[in-house]
C-alpha cells in the first residue's frame, strides 16, 4: 500500500514505527486512541489513519471536545431536534450524522465529563445515536479516533474517566513521541517550515548555520513540532541575514541549551544501511573456536553494539537508539540489563 502521511515528516526510527503501526490499523475499522503530548501532530495523524482508510472518500470529521462549552458539546455530537432547548429553533444534525460512513475524530476526548462519556460508550456499543429533545435513535456508520495529551488511565483512577469507555477507545493505541525523542528528525523539520514560510515571503531560503543546527537539535522542544514550525516562522520574518546564527536565537532556547561549545554535532537523519559486501556470518566453527554458547555470543555481540553507538553518540541515548534502529525505552532496557548504565 502506498501509505499517505499526510503531512508528517520525518524518518526517525520512532515516527517510522508509528507509520508501521499506521499502515497496518488504517484499512481497518477498529476504535483508535492516539496520544503524545501537545503540538506532536496526533490530527495529522488521524487525517492519515482516515485517508488510509476504505473510508477515505466518505467525510473526516474533526470535533475538539475541550473547545467546546460542556453545555453545548451533546448537541455539537448528537445534534437536537428543535424546541430542545432555547435558541433550538429548528431541528439540527449533530457531528455523527455528519461523519456517517466515515470518520469522526474526537480531539481531547480526556476533557468530555463523565455523564457524555455515558453517551460515546453507548454509541461505539450500539452504533446509534439520540439527538438531544429527541424520542428515537438513529444508526450511524462511522469509525471513531480519539486523541488525548492526558494520560487516561490516570484520569480513571482519579475517577474523571470512566473505565469501560477507556477499554473501548484503547482497541488500537498509537502514541506519537515527542519531537525532543526523534533525534535528526528536528533539523529535518526546521528544514522543511523554513522553506515553506521563507517561499510564501517570497525572499531566499536561510540556512542553519553549524552552530545553530546544533543548538536546535539540542533544545527540549517542550511545544514540539507546533513550536518549531512556529519558531521558523517568526525566523522567516525577522531574520535579516541568509544564514541564522545563534545570536538570531530567543534566550529561551540558548538558555536551555547551556554552553554551545560542549554540545554534541546534531544527529543526521537515520538512513537504512545498505547491506554490506563481504559480510562474513558467524559460523558454528567460530563460537567454538572462543568456547561460546549462542547465548554467551548473542549477548556479547550485542552488548558490543550498545556500547559502539553509544560512542558514536558521545552518550547521548535518543541518538544511540536511532543508531541502533531501536525505541529509546527498549535501549535503556538493554542498558540496565547489561548493567551498562
Amino acid at each position: 500500500m502506498d501509505l499517505k502521511t499526510t503531512g508528517i515528516i520525518g524518518q526517525s526510527t520512532s515516527l517510522l514505527e508509528v507509520f508501521r503501526i499506521l499502515a497496518k490499523v488504517a484499512p481497518t475499522d477498529s476504535t483508535v486512541l492516539v496520544t503524545g503530548e501537545s503540538g506532536t501532530g496526533k490530527e495529522l495523524l488521524v487525517r492519515a489513519l482516515h485517508a488510509n482508510s476504505l473510508r477515505h472518500q466518505a467525510p473526516f470529521v474533526p470535533i475538539n471536545c475541550g473547545a467546546i462549552p460542556k453545555e453545548l458539546l451533546e448537541s455539537e455530537l448528537f445534534g437536537h431536534e428543535k424546541g430542545a432547548f432555547t435558541h433550538a429553533i429548528r431541528s439540527r444534525p449533530g457531528r455523527f450524522e455528519m461523519a456517517d460512513g466515515g470518520t469522526i475524530f474526537l480531539d481531547e476526548i480526556g476533557e468530555m465529563d463523565l455523564p457524555l462519556q455515558v453517551k460515546i460508550l453507548r454509541v461505539l456499543q450500539e452504533k446509534e445515536i439520540e439527538r438531544v429533545g429527541g424520542t428515537c435513535t438513529k444508526k450511524v456508520d462511522v469509525r471513531i479516533v480519539a486523541a488525548t495529551n492526558r494520560d487516561l488511565e490516570d484520569e480513571v483512577r482519579a475517577g474523571r474517566f470512566r473505565e469501560d469507555l477507556f477499554y473501548r477507545l484503547n482497541v488500537i493505541p498509537m502514541h506519537l513521541p515527542p519531537l525532543r525523542n526523534r533525534g535528526g528528525d528536528i533539523l529535518v523539520l526546521a528544514q522543511h517550515f523554513l522553506e515553506k514560510f521563507c517561499e510564501r515571503r517570497g525572499r531566499a531560503v536561510l540556512r542553519l548555520s553549524d552552530d545553530t543546527r546544533k543548538v536546535l537539535s539540542a533544545y527540549s522542544w517542550p511545544g514540539n513540532v507546533r513550536e518549531l514550525e512556529n519558531f521558523m516562522e517568526r525566523l522567516s520574518i525577522l531574520c535579516d541575514e541568509d544564514v541564522v546564527q545563534p545570536v538570531d536565537l530567543p534566550a529561551k532556547i540558548l538558555d536551555d541549551v547551556g554552553n554551545i561549545v560542549d554540545l554534541p554535532e546534531p544527529q543526521q537523519p537515520v538512513q537504512p544501511a545498505p547491506a554490506q559486501q563481504g559480510f562474513v556470518w558467524p559460523r558454528i566453527e567460530h563460537l567454538r573456536e572462543h568456547g561460546l554458547g549462542l547465548k554467551e555470543f548473542l549477548d556479547l555481540a550485542e552488548e558490543k553494539l550498545l556500547l559502539e553507538a553509544l560512542e558514536m553518540a558521545d552518550g547521548v541515548k535518543n541518538q544511540a537508539a536511532e543508531i541502533l534502529g531501536v525505541k529509546r525505552t527498549t535501549l535503556i532496557e538493554k542498558l540496565k540489563k547489561k548493567k551498562l548504565e
